[in-house]
């Protein structure tokens, strides 16, 4: 008899965008795809955090471009996207964990804190996504296109409904453009990770309170560190996930269980 083999995770040889790669999961997820052999653009803000970050992959013997964007920015970002397809090709592995969050309670929300954690979360992201996706529906060629979402986007929380709600909004627009893209071979997924401990998160582990209403509501009983994500990401980059496309995939210790 001959044996079915196990669909490779390795990414030689494959572009990939990791925006929000300045640090956190970014970074993490950036590490990641390099360490699978892809030919990693690090993309963010802070090109600074992004230069230090290439050194530390050229020290490894990984190598990693480094791209200024600010997903905020749609035209400048669809800009910079074709202009790198336009000199290297389509990117065919999108991680974008560029994000942002405002907490308040829901009575409390400023409209302008309404509308800078949605133009990253929610608009910045959906537009990322799209031109990502022109390049390589242009090229003929297919991708897997990976956001990185949240819990939130399956539940709720106190102080959280405005980044809850973005993060609903990119479950919403995974699930559509994956039927859109299907039939061009390009796959579209979420990462939606617990609490992780990052620089983002850092105001919640300060407040012991939250701490214990976290680790009370993860079934495993700790909170998330980067390493966490880094696995999920390889896998739904490469051909390991090939029939996995629309969906969420839970990195939460089983806090959506229940």
């Amino acid at each position: 008899m001959t044996l079915p083999r196990t669909p490779s995770f390795r990414l030689d040889g494959r572009r990939a965008l990791v925006a929000g790669a300045s640090s956190g999961i970014g970074e993490a997820c950036a590490v990641a795809l390099a360490e699978a052999g892809a030919e990693v653009t690090l993309a963010a803000r802070r090109t600074d955090r992004l230069e230090a970050l290439a050194g530390e992959l050229a020290g490894a013997g990984l190598s990693a471009r480094v791209l200024a964007m600010d997903v905020a920015d749609v035209a400048a970002t669809e800009a910079a996207i074709e202009a790198q397809v336009a000199q290297h090709g389509p990117f065919e592995v999108l991680v974008n964990s560029a994000g942002t969050a405002r907490h308040s309670r829901a009575v409390e929300t400023r409209p302008e804190d309404f509308d800078a954690v949605s133009a990253l979360n929610f608009k910045g992201a959906y537009f990322l996504t799209r031109a990502v996706a022109r390049g390589l529906i242009a090229a003929g060629r297919p991708g897997s296109l990976i956001n990185i979402s949240s819990q939130m986007a399956h539940v709720g929380g106190v102080d959280r409904a405005v980044y809850a709600a973005t993060k609903h909004a990119v479950e919403g627009f995974t699930k559509s453009m994956a039927i859109e893209w299907g039939p061009h071979g390009i796959r579209i997924n979420t990462i939606c990770p617990t609490f992780i401990r990052t620089a983002l998160t850092e105001p919640t582990f300060a407040q012991p309170e939250r701490v214990k209403w976290i680790e009370e509501k993860i079934k495993l009983g700790r909170t998330g560190v980067v390493e966490d994500i880094m696995g999920p990401v390889v896998f739904l980059a490469s051909e390991a996930s090939a029939l996995v496309t629309g969906t969420a995939l839970l990195v939460d210790g089983g806090w959506t269980a229940d």
